[in-house]
C-alpha cells in the first residue's frame, strides 16, 4: 500500500503545550479516511499538520517523498486541499468570488483566469448545491449555506488530496448525507479524502479507512468492519454501547446504553 501523506514521529504543540507526541500515521492512497475521538483529543490538531498549518516540534509530515515544510505553500496548496474547521472570509465577498479563490493555487503571473478555471468553479458549486447563491454575499448566508459555499471552494482546487474538519457542522441532516455521498463520489474517482467526524455511524458508514484517537494518540485505525467493536468506543469515548448491523449499510452502527429505560 502506497502513502502520498504521512506523518513520522511527529511532536505537535501549540505554545508549551504538547497535543501528541511520537505520532506516525499514514494516509492510504486513494481512501476515504475519517478520523473520530472525544473533543480535544488532537483530531484538528493533526489535520492541520497534515495540511502544513502547523510545522511539528519534532518529527516531519511527508508528501509525495518530501518534508511538507519543504514545499512553497502553493505547491502544497495544488495537491493538497483543506477545510480548516472556521475559515474566514473578507466581508461583503460574493459566493462566486469566494470559491474562485479556490483556483488561486493554479494562477501565475503568466497563467491568469481561464476557461478550465471558470469551469471548475461552476462545478463545485452546482456539487455543493451553491449555484443559486453565486451573487450573494457570504454574510447573508445561513450557517448551513456558508458551509457548503467553503466546501465548494475546496472542491474548486481540484486537488487529489481533500482534507475536511468536520465538513457536517451546521449542516441539516438531509445536506450531511449529500454532502458525504459527493465525498464518497470522488473517492471513488480516485481522489484520497481526509475528514474528522462526531458521527460514529456516519464515519463508519462511510470511511473506507478508520482512525481512532485519544489523548494524542492513535488507538487503533483500520477497515470500520474490522476494528470497531463495544470494547473499542468504551476506551475511546468511555461510552458503553451496542454494536449492531447498519440495517442499509451492513456497517457497524453503534446504539448508545445509556441509562436503563424506566418504564412509563
Amino acid at each position: 500500500m502506497t502513502h502520498r501523506l504521512h506523518a513520522d514521529a511527529v511532536t505537535l504543540r501549540y505554545d508549551q503545550r504538547t497535543i501528541s507526541r511520537d505520532l506516525s500515521i499514514a494516509i492510504p492512497d486513494r481512501s476515504f479516511t475519517v478520523i473520530v475521538g472525544p473533543n480535544a483529543c488532537g483530531k484538528s490538531t493533526l489535520l492541520r499538520a497534515l495540511s502544513r498549518l502547523l510545522a511539528p516540534a519534532h518529527g516531519r509530515v511527508v508528501l509525495d517523498g518530501k518534508s511538507i515544510t519543504a514545499l512553497a505553500a502553493k505547491e502544497v496548496a495544488r495537491r493538497l486541499g483543506l477545510l480548516p474547521q472556521s475559515a474566514t472570509a473578507p466581508e461583503g465577498i460574493t459566493v462566486a468570488d469566494l470559491v474562485a479563490r479556490g483556483r488561486f493555487p493554479h494562477q501565475s503571473f503568466l497563467r491568469q483566469w481561464s476557461a478550465a478555471d471558470e469551469q471548475a468553479v461552476n462545478a463545485a458549486m452546482a456539487a455543493t448545491q451553491v449555484d443559486a447563491l453565486a451573487e450573494r454575499t457570504l454574510d447573508e448566508l445561513s450557517g448551513g449555506q456558508r458551509q457548503r459555499v467553503w466546501i465548494a471552494m475546496v472542491l474548486a482546487q481540484e486537488t487529489p488530496i481533500l482534507l475536511l474538519d468536520e465538513p457536517t457542522t451546521f449542516l441539516d441532516i438531509a445536506h450531511q448525507i449529500e454532502l458525504l455521498e459527493l465525498l464518497g463520489d470522488l473517492n471513488r474517482q480516485g481522489r484520497t479524502i481526509v475528514a474528522v467526524l462526531h458521527d460514529l455511524n456516519q464515519a463508519c458508514r462511510y470511511a473506507t479507512h478508520l482512525i481512532a484517537m485519544r489523548d494524542g494518540a492513535v488507538l487503533a485505525e483500520g477497515a470500520p468492519g474490522a476494528i470497531f467493536t463495544e470494547a473499542l468506543v468504551q476506551e475511546v469515548f468511555g461510552l458503553p454501547a451496542v454494536i449492531i448491523a447498519d440495517p442499509v449499510s451492513g456497517t457497524p452502527l453503534v446504539v448508545p446504553k445509556g441509562r436503563e429505560a424506566q418504564p412509563r
